[in-house]
């Protein structure tokens, strides 16, 4: 099949006003932007891949050590029972330290057990439905007697099913079948691990608009971080918080980025993050940009 090259959720009663009531109020003011609307309506059963960039930089005692990871994956979304299965695999993996290439068993443990993920009709999130596949990989792969503690930590299944669902809420949860309006705010609880410890914060997403692509008209969204959660902070805001848990947040956390995704179909167009967190005596930084390479066409 060819590929070509393209630029990793009740219907709302309207409740008349009272006939003193101006009719006006119900019109939007001159110049006033429209609702912009991202339903979620994937294009099925047509490979969606992505070039994944993940830098992760140390700072301790004036000395620096950064890690960066490089992969391909390859994402195809099919209907199933009562909304949609997501399937990622990963094609190609790299990693280096300090710009020297690593051997490292994790690429050939992603590309034997691509991620399944069950989601509902409105792309809401349900779950993970091979969690154990990662961990069963790893272990056929490593040698008995080899410790590999970390890494079975890292693919434990209830690892797998926690971090695959943060992801997915850290970009599309509170967006997805809703009118949005310029400015308007968005969130989800965040972490990522720093040595021992971790960085927890609240990544806020606000609508910037919506710019033309290769996919066709696409919702803009900037990203940025909140390490304390304001006095005034909106309902929305504290159910999020809530629903996670009310983890404590990290002080002084940073983070600046965008996210670009096409409208007419579902398609993640491209992410950039960076997030700047001091964890005990050192400074991380994370940096995460993900590109559309190429959807396929569809079929005829």
């Amino acid at each position: 099949m060819r590929l070509r090259r393209r630029l990793s959720w009740v219907c709302c009663a309207v409740l008349l006003a009272a006939c003193s009531k101006p009719a006006s109020s119900l019109v939007p003011e001159a110049g006033t932007p429209p609702p912009v609307r991202l339903d979620f309506r994937p294009p099925v059963d047509r490979a969606i891949t992505e070039q994944v960039r993940s830098t992760r930089t140390v700072e301790r005692g004036g000395e620096r050590q950064s890690e960066e990871v490089e992969m391909t994956t390859v994402t195809r979304i099919t209907p199933a029972e009562h909304g949609f299965e997501l399937s990622q695999a990963v094609t190609r993996a790299r990693m280096t330290r300090g710009g020297v290439a690593v051997e490292t068993v994790v690429d050939d443990v992603l590309s034997r057990a691509p991620l399944r993920v069950r989601l509902a009709a409105d792309g809401t999130f349900v779950k993970v439905l091979n969690p154990e596949e990662g961990l069963q990989a790893l272990r056929a792969l490593v040698p008995a007697g080899q410790q590999a503690g970390a890494l079975e930590a890292f693919f434990a299944p209830e690892h797998v099913e926690a971090r695959a669902r943060r992801e997915w809420e850290a970009k599309y949860a509170g967006l997805l079948q809703r009118n949005l309006t310029l400015g308007q705010h968005t969130w989800a609880v965040e972490r990522f691990p720093a040595g021992e410890g971790e960085a927890v914060y609240v990544l806020e997403r606000t609508v910037k608009g919506t710019e033309l692509t290769d996919q066709g008209e696409a919702l803009v969204v900037s990203l940025r971080c909140l390490d304390a959660v304001p006095e005034d902070a909106p309902a929305e805001l504290r159910e999020v918080l809530e629903e996670a848990g009310s983890p404590a947040l990290t002080p002084g956390v940073t983070c600046e980025g965008e996210q670009v995704v096409a409208r007419g179909y579902f398609v993640p167009m491209r992410r950039e993050l960076t997030v700047r967190a001091k964890v005990g005596d050192a400074t991380w930084t994370l940096v995460t940009q993900t590109k559309l390479e190429m959807l396929e066409e569809a079929r005829r």
